[in-house]
């Protein structure tokens, strides 16, 4: 599988490439861009909750990072 990794990388970016140079592709990848250049909303929306989500992340794993620091043991 491996001695046919690097052909199949060529030929898939090659053909990606062609398509990409073909009057269609043009077309659809302009489309794209236009998509997400009317859409900037829905971007920030997403960006908002992720960001929420990732300190509501970070805060769990702070509470479970103080549970786990060791105390001073009695005694000492």
């Amino acid at each position: 599988m491996r001695k046919w990794l690097v052909p199949l990388i060529a030929v898939g970016a090659g053909g990606l490439g062609a398509f990409l140079l073909s009057d269609k592709g043009r077309a659809t990848l302009r489309r794209r861009m236009l998509y997400l250049g009317e859409a900037p909303e829905s971007w920030d929306e997403w960006n908002a909750g992720a960001q929420s989500e990732l300190q509501r992340i970070q805060d769990a794993l702070n509470q479970i990072a103080q549970t786990l620091e060791p105390r001073g043991e009695a005694g000492r």
